[in-house]
Protein backbone atom coordinates (compact mmCIF):
# COMPACT_ATOMS: atom_id res chain seq x y z
CA UNK A 1 0.00 0.00 0.00
CA UNK A 2 3.04 2.19 -0.52
CA UNK A 3 1.37 3.89 -3.50
CA UNK A 4 -1.61 4.94 -1.35
CA UNK A 5 0.09 8.16 -0.18
CA UNK A 6 1.03 9.04 -3.75
CA UNK A 7 -2.59 8.69 -4.82
CA UNK A 8 -3.71 10.71 -1.81
CA UNK A 9 -1.18 13.44 -2.65
CA UNK A 10 -2.35 13.56 -6.28
CA UNK A 11 -5.96 13.75 -5.14
CA UNK A 12 -5.14 16.65 -2.85
CA UNK A 13 -3.13 18.48 -5.55
CA UNK A 14 -6.01 18.27 -8.01
CA UNK A 15 -8.56 19.27 -5.36
CA UNK A 16 -6.44 22.37 -4.72
CA UNK A 17 -6.16 23.26 -8.41
CA UNK A 18 -9.88 22.57 -8.89
CA UNK A 19 -10.73 24.97 -6.09
CA UNK A 20 -8.26 27.51 -7.47
CA UNK A 21 -10.25 27.46 -10.71
CA UNK A 22 -13.56 27.68 -8.88
CA UNK A 23 -12.29 30.61 -6.82
CA UNK A 24 -10.94 32.52 -9.81
CA UNK A 25 -13.63 31.92 -12.47
CA UNK A 26 -16.32 34.00 -10.69
CA UNK A 27 -13.75 36.78 -10.28
CA UNK A 28 -13.26 36.76 -14.07
CA UNK A 29 -17.05 36.81 -14.47
CA UNK A 30 -17.17 39.90 -12.24
CA UNK A 31 -14.58 41.61 -14.43
CA UNK A 32 -16.60 40.70 -17.54
CA UNK A 33 -19.82 42.04 -16.02
CA UNK A 34 -18.09 45.28 -15.07
CA UNK A 35 -16.63 45.51 -18.59
CA UNK A 36 -20.17 45.70 -20.01
CA UNK A 37 -20.39 49.23 -18.56
CA UNK A 38 -17.22 50.48 -20.27
CA UNK A 39 -16.87 52.44 -23.49
CA UNK A 40 -17.38 50.31 -26.64
CA UNK A 41 -13.69 50.05 -27.58
CA UNK A 42 -12.66 49.16 -24.01
CA UNK A 43 -15.55 46.75 -23.73
CA UNK A 44 -14.48 44.94 -26.89
CA UNK A 45 -10.75 44.73 -26.16
CA UNK A 46 -11.01 43.89 -22.45
CA UNK A 47 -14.02 41.64 -23.00
CA UNK A 48 -12.20 39.51 -25.58
CA UNK A 49 -9.14 39.18 -23.34
CA UNK A 50 -11.31 38.15 -20.38
CA UNK A 51 -13.08 35.56 -22.54
CA UNK A 52 -9.74 34.03 -23.54
CA UNK A 53 -8.54 33.99 -19.93
CA UNK A 54 -11.82 32.46 -18.75
CA UNK A 55 -11.79 29.79 -21.45
CA UNK A 56 -8.21 28.78 -20.68
CA UNK A 57 -8.84 28.67 -16.93
CA UNK A 58 -12.00 26.64 -17.36
CA UNK A 59 -10.83 24.08 -19.91
CA UNK A 60 -7.11 23.81 -19.11
CA UNK A 61 -7.17 23.98 -15.30
CA UNK A 62 -10.61 23.71 -13.72
CA UNK A 63 -12.27 20.89 -15.68
CA UNK A 64 -9.18 18.65 -15.85
CA UNK A 65 -8.57 19.20 -12.12
CA UNK A 66 -12.17 18.27 -11.29
CA UNK A 67 -11.92 15.09 -13.34
CA UNK A 68 -8.52 14.05 -11.96
CA UNK A 69 -9.49 14.87 -8.34
CA UNK A 70 -12.57 12.68 -8.81
CA UNK A 71 -10.63 9.80 -10.36
CA UNK A 72 -8.08 9.81 -7.53
CA UNK A 73 -10.91 10.07 -4.97
CA UNK A 74 -12.57 6.99 -6.43
CA UNK A 75 -9.26 5.11 -6.34
CA UNK A 76 -8.80 6.11 -2.68
CA UNK A 77 -12.29 4.85 -1.85
CA UNK A 78 -11.56 1.57 -3.64
CA UNK A 79 -8.39 1.22 -1.56
CA UNK A 80 -10.19 2.17 1.67
CA UNK A 81 -13.80 0.96 1.24
CA UNK A 82 -14.34 1.08 5.02
CA UNK A 83 -14.55 4.88 4.74
CA UNK A 84 -17.89 4.47 3.02
CA UNK A 85 -19.24 3.03 6.27
CA UNK A 86 -18.35 6.15 8.25
CA UNK A 87 -20.83 8.97 8.81
CA UNK A 88 -18.33 11.77 8.19
CA UNK A 89 -17.67 10.36 4.71
CA UNK A 90 -21.39 10.43 3.89
CA UNK A 91 -21.51 14.10 4.89
CA UNK A 92 -18.32 14.80 2.93
CA UNK A 93 -19.73 13.15 -0.18
CA UNK A 94 -22.83 15.32 0.20
CA UNK A 95 -20.60 18.40 0.14
CA UNK A 96 -18.75 16.97 -2.87
CA UNK A 97 -22.12 16.66 -4.62
CA UNK A 98 -22.79 20.32 -3.75
CA UNK A 99 -19.37 21.15 -5.19
CA UNK A 100 -20.29 19.46 -8.48
CA UNK A 101 -23.57 21.41 -8.53
CA UNK A 102 -21.60 24.63 -7.93
CA UNK A 103 -19.18 23.60 -10.70
CA UNK A 104 -22.14 22.96 -13.01
CA UNK A 105 -23.57 26.40 -12.30
CA UNK A 106 -20.15 27.91 -12.99
CA UNK A 107 -20.15 26.06 -16.31
CA UNK A 108 -23.51 27.58 -17.25
CA UNK A 109 -22.18 31.01 -16.28
CA UNK A 110 -19.04 30.30 -18.31
CA UNK A 111 -21.11 29.48 -21.40
CA UNK A 112 -23.09 32.72 -20.96
CA UNK A 113 -19.86 34.68 -20.47
CA UNK A 114 -18.43 33.33 -23.71
CA UNK A 115 -21.48 34.76 -25.51
CA UNK A 116 -21.22 38.06 -23.62
CA UNK A 117 -24.56 37.32 -21.96
CA UNK A 118 -23.88 37.25 -18.23
CA UNK A 119 -27.05 38.62 -16.65
CA UNK A 120 -25.97 38.69 -13.01
CA UNK A 121 -24.88 41.83 -11.22
CA UNK A 122 -21.27 41.98 -10.08
CA UNK A 123 -22.50 42.06 -6.47
CA UNK A 124 -24.56 38.88 -6.93
CA UNK A 125 -21.50 37.23 -8.51
CA UNK A 126 -19.35 38.27 -5.53
CA UNK A 127 -21.80 36.56 -3.19
CA UNK A 128 -21.94 33.46 -5.43
CA UNK A 129 -18.13 33.40 -5.39
CA UNK A 130 -18.24 32.51 -1.68
CA UNK A 131 -20.04 29.20 -2.35
CA UNK A 132 -16.81 27.34 -3.07
CA UNK A 133 -15.26 28.81 0.09
CA UNK A 134 -18.07 27.45 2.25
CA UNK A 135 -17.81 24.00 0.66
CA UNK A 136 -14.02 23.98 1.08
CA UNK A 137 -14.25 24.84 4.78
CA UNK A 138 -16.89 22.16 5.34
CA UNK A 139 -14.89 19.44 3.60
CA UNK A 140 -11.62 20.33 5.34
CA UNK A 141 -13.27 20.23 8.77
CA UNK A 142 -14.87 16.89 7.95
CA UNK A 143 -11.65 15.32 6.71
CA UNK A 144 -9.58 16.59 9.62
CA UNK A 145 -12.12 15.90 12.40
CA UNK A 146 -13.48 12.69 10.80
CA UNK A 147 -16.68 13.08 12.74
CA UNK A 148 -20.20 13.38 11.40
CA UNK A 149 -21.15 15.34 14.56
CA UNK A 150 -18.15 17.50 15.48
CA UNK A 151 -17.97 18.98 11.99
CA UNK A 152 -21.14 20.88 12.87
CA UNK A 153 -19.10 23.24 15.04
CA UNK A 154 -16.84 23.88 12.08
CA UNK A 155 -19.82 24.51 9.83
CA UNK A 156 -21.30 26.91 12.38
CA UNK A 157 -17.97 28.71 12.15
CA UNK A 158 -18.35 28.65 8.38
CA UNK A 159 -21.73 30.32 8.58
CA UNK A 160 -20.27 32.95 10.87
CA UNK A 161 -17.53 33.36 8.26
CA UNK A 162 -20.20 33.61 5.54
CA UNK A 163 -21.98 36.39 7.42
CA UNK A 164 -18.65 38.18 7.89
CA UNK A 165 -17.90 37.76 4.17
CA UNK A 166 -21.30 39.18 3.25
CA UNK A 167 -20.71 42.17 5.50
CA UNK A 168 -17.24 42.57 4.01
CA UNK A 169 -18.68 42.48 0.48
CA UNK A 170 -21.24 45.16 1.39
CA UNK A 171 -18.54 47.29 2.99
CA UNK A 172 -16.28 46.87 -0.05
CA UNK A 173 -19.18 47.87 -2.34
CA UNK A 174 -19.79 51.03 -0.31
CA UNK A 175 -16.09 51.92 -0.39
CA UNK A 176 -16.00 51.41 -4.18
CA UNK A 177 -19.12 53.53 -4.65
CA UNK A 178 -17.63 56.34 -2.53
CA UNK A 179 -14.39 56.25 -4.54
CA UNK A 180 -16.38 56.50 -7.78
CA UNK A 181 -18.34 59.48 -6.43
CA UNK A 182 -15.12 61.23 -5.42
CA UNK A 183 -13.60 60.92 -8.92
Amino acid sequence: MEYYNYIKALHLIFVITWFAGLFYIPRLFIYQIETYKKAPIEKEVIGKQLQVMTKRLWYIITWPSAILASIFAIVLLLLQPAWLQQGWMHVKLTFVLLLFIYHGKCHLLFLASQKGQLKWSSNKMRIFNEGATLILFSVVFLVILKSSINWIFGVIGIFVLAVMLMLGIKLYKRIRERKQLNK
